[in-house]
């Protein structure tokens, strides 16, 4: 074995065709179009120039359908007011907004700590199953009225119903969750003489943990759904309430404006749940969650 085997090949030579300048390469600029936050707004963007367009083309009546810009000089008109107007967005939506926080911690609260002691017991979660199941079926919308005559106009009795429709998403989803979790990480505490606290601390809890998130962000629209089912039945204030004096008045354009409004404290209270869902499941990728429910 000759040393020329291991000599490193010589260096091009500035007359040599080989040679080839070396140049940075440059970073590539992002496309902005191909954000999905922008395509999505570029398709709000559209859906709404479409409304626009259709409406004044086929000249539909305002009573029927109103234009985007009716609704938006609404909207404007609305949340201009003070926030003690009573026609306007600022009071009536504090109102709303008390009764869907309100009735989405306490429903969601009674739910979990519900699923949390069912999936411990066997026989008890036998023994409420069938009745978990005849009140999940009962329609809510029924027994609004019942309720607001059992604890009248007040906040209380929307806070009842946004509980029916908050507890039943989260306990469904807790004890199935409970359920999920692997047997051999169980087996493995045990193993260690893990006490029954510190198997749920250290296992069952967190594998519960993508399921229960599922649950609340379920609540979280049942939560704004059930608050106007409470102030269609009976209220003195709310953006039920002002709904319906909008309806009375033929203000057809003031009513989407009102449910702008409902959307946008529903994509809040959804978007506060994900942040919280990452800094908790922070060991868990992105999409786990969605995928292990959705298995």
């Amino acid at each position: 074995m000759t040393t020329a085997m291991f000599t490193a090949p010589a260096a091009a030579q500035p007359g040599d065709a080989t040679a080839r300048p070396i140049t940075a390469r440059r970073p590539r600029r992002a496309n902005p179009l191909a954000s999905a936050r922008v395509q999505s707004l570029l398709l709000l963007i559209t859906l709404l120039g479409a409304w626009e367009g259709a409406v004044r083309l086929f000249k539909v009546p305002r009573h029927l359908v109103p234009p985007v810009s009716d609704i938006g000089v609404a909207l404007w008109r609305g949340l201009a007011a003070g926030p003690m107007a009573k026609d306007g967005f600022w009071y009536h939506g504090g109102v709303t907004l008390a009764e869907i926080l309100l009735g989405f911690f306490v429903g969601g609260g009674i739910g979990l700590a519900i699923g949390i002691v069912v999936s411990q017991m066997p026989k008890l979660e036998a023994l409420l199953e069938p009745y978990v199941a005849a009140l999940q079926s009962v329609p809510k919308v029924a027994v609004a009225p019942i309720i607001v005559v059992w604890l009248g106009f007040g906040i209380g009795s929307k806070v009842v119903i946004i509980c029916l429709l908050t507890f039943f998403p989260v306990l469904v989803t807790s004890i199935a969750g409970f359920k999920a979790v692997d047997p051999d990480r169980i087996d493995l505490l045990r193993s260690l003489s893990a006490t029954p606290w510190q198997i749920f601390r250290k296992a069952r809890f967190p594998s519960a943990l993508p399921y229960i998130f599922a649950g609340l962000n379920m609540a979280a629209a049942f939560s704004v759904v059930g608050a106007v089912v409470g102030e269609f039945v009976g209220a003195q204030a709310g953006l039920g309430v002002l709904i319906l004096q909008m309806e009375a008045q033929a203000d057809t354009g003031g009513s989407f404006a009102v449910c702008v409004v409902l959307s946008l404290i529903g994509i809040l209270l959804t978007s506060l749940l994900r942040r919280v869902q990452r800094r908790v499941l922070h060991w868990m990728p992105a999409d786990s969650a969605q995928r292990t429910v959705n298995a």
